[in-house]
């Protein structure tokens, strides 16, 4: 062996050993800083229990994707808090290759104004307050004509899922469920993107209402925090509620819709039965959805949700006495497989016949009971099949003076009024129509994050 074998076999040795040196130098440093991160991690999660980051990609540094610049109305940016935004640089909008989207409104309450010969619908597809003449009626497939429409950004209409109409002035009274946490009052003649003549900061998730009108009070459901919250009708914009139902013994359960009889001085609420248990004191989360800063009376929020409280329960109609506040039990209980609720979202009493008239979302029905019914009871009346054109009903109301019940159906672009007292597979006195017959309804409501499945080649929509 040469001089030059034996220099290059000393360097290459010595290579070698410099490079494991540097590899377990480096593993060395990965284990403590990956024990550091995990113990961060952990020491995090038990304080606040965050998520974590599971991974992230950077955009690339030439990349010119950014997102649209848009100018706002200077007034309705300072209404909302927002700096005036007119001067923002505008860039060409980035048209998308396609859009799924339902054109047409889809209803989701409804009320008649029997004084004024006029019924309201909400539209939760298109944001809207839609007024049609209560005797319209869509034949052949036509699209009805609405009378008036409110709706646009100064309305501060969304979601609605509640309506209600004052019997005295025609007043209008919608709430939002899901976004902007408010209950927006319009006076009747009301139409176009006008601002509200009144608001009222609601808790978030609230879904419906019924007024009472003998105490002057708005009693509404809050959906994701299994409440039931009171305001006095005159309420302005910040004040408190002035009474809570909330808590395990109530078993209110994702409550949608309510209703009033108010002889007996009863409330009804329908329950879709997912529940959890909150308790008071500090917040697990920092911040939670439309907090109540402080005010009297306002629902726990999942902040305060007690870990593995929660649970799904059967669908139900629970019944309280309607000055019930706290954690107080109901008076009654409708609930069993014989009730056929799937989804009830809807309800509304009949005060000559002592019944509750119940929009049974998901069974394509709706259920009547009467008012005094407990238990595991069947219905005493069920609405259902291909004349009723009931396709996911969520609204029901009981039109008293003209003998009718109002339906609206969230599910193929009708509202339709039937016979108080029909039973069956009936056909519908009136339709008021929002898209031709042919005109499939996408039921999307608020998607949030979607996923595609390549396997099949389709986009999953979560709602």
């Amino acid at each position: 062996m040469d001089a030059r074998q034996t220099a290059a076999g000393y360097n290459y040795s010595r290579n070698r050993l410099v490079r494991r040196f540097a590899v377990v130098t480096f593993l060395t440093f990965v284990v403590v800083i990956g024990g550091w991160a995990f113990t961060a991690r952990d020491a995090r999660r038990a304080e606040i229990g965050a998520d974590r980051l599971v991974a992230y990609a950077p955009l690339p540094a030439d990349s010119e994707e950014s997102c649209e610049w848009t100018t706002v109305d200077a007034a309705l940016a300072a209404d909302a808090g927002f700096p005036d935004e007119s001067a923002a640089k505008e860039s060409p909008p980035k048209q998308p290759v396609r859009i799924i989207r339902d054109p047409y409104a889809s209803y989701s309450s409804v009320a008649v104004d029997a004084a004024n010969d006029e019924v309201v619908l909400t539209d939760e597809n298109l944001f809207n307050v839609v007024v049609y003449n209560r005797l319209e009626n869509s034949t052949g497939g036509a699209v009805s004509k609405p009378k008036r429409v409110i709706g646009g950004l100064k309305t501060k209409i969304e979601f609605q899922s509640g309506l209600y109409l004052d019997p005295k002035n025609g007043d209008i009274y919608a709430v939002n469920n899901d976004t902007v946490d408010r209950l927006v009052i319009f006076s009747r003649q009301a139409s176009g993107d006008v601002r509200p003549d009144r608001q009222v900061h609601t808790p978030h998730g609230t879904f419906a209402m019924v007024l009472d009108e003998e105490h002057q009070e708005i009693l509404l459901t809050v959906q994701h925090d299994s409440a039931v919250v009171t305001f006095a009708k005159a309420t302005k914009t910040e004040d408190a509620p002035i009474r809570l139902l909330q808590g395990e013994h109530t078993l209110l359960a994702d409550p949608h819709g309510i209703a009033l009889d108010a002889r007996n001085d009863l409330i009804f609420v329908v329950n879709h039965g997912s529940v959890h248990q909150v308790q008071p004191g500090k917040p697990t989360l920092e911040r939670t959805f439309a907090g109540g800063d402080g005010k009297a009376n306002w629902p726990l929020g999942f902040g305060h949700a007690i870990p593995g409280s929660g649970k799904n329960l059967p669908p139900s109609i629970t019944v309280y006495a309607r000055g019930a506040s706290g954690d107080a039990p109901p008076v009654r209980v409708i609930q069993g497989p014989k009730t056929q609720m799937n989804w009830p979202t809807g309800i509304a009493y009949d005060p000559r016949a002592n019944e509750i008239y119940v929009a049974n979302d998901m069974g394509d029905s709706i259920l009547v009971f009467p008012a005094s019914a407990s238990g595991d009871t069947a219905p005493s009346r069920v609405m259902k099949g291909p004349k009723t054109l009931l396709k996911n009903p969520t609204g029901v109301y009981v039109d008293g003076k003209n003998g009718e019940l109002w339906v609206a159906n969230f599910g193929n672009h009708t509202a339709a009024a039937y016979k108080l007292g029909a039973d069956g597979d009936v056909a519908p006195l009136r339709v008021i129509r929002s898209a031709p017959p042919d005109k499939p309804t996408l039921s999307i409501g608020n998607p949030h994050p979607v996923a595609y499945d390549g396997k099949r080649e389709q986009i999953l929509v979560p709602n």
